[in-house]
């Protein structure tokens, strides 16, 4: 991945974020939200940055709940 990084754009998905610290340079984190008439779930992108800035300080508090286990 590191080689070929080089010369393309990798998207990996993961919840593992060790994996994600480790080989990214920029990191989104997505949760889903309920519909509140039929309970079906939608995506929702809640934070996209550099990947040192999500995993050091987040700008939304569900990703930091995420990344220090406190929900997920």
């Amino acid at each position: 991945m590191v080689e070929l990084r080089e010369d393309f754009t990798i998207v990996v998905v993961t919840h593992n974020m060790q994996q994600a610290a480790r080989v990214s340079d920029r990191t989104a984190f997505f949760t889903a939200r309920p519909d509140e008439t039929t309970g079906n779930r939608t995506g929702l992108l809640v934070e996209f940055d550099l990947t040192s800035k999500i995993f050091s300080n987040p700008g939304d508090q569900r990703t930091e709940d995420y990344i220090s286990g406190r929900f997920g």
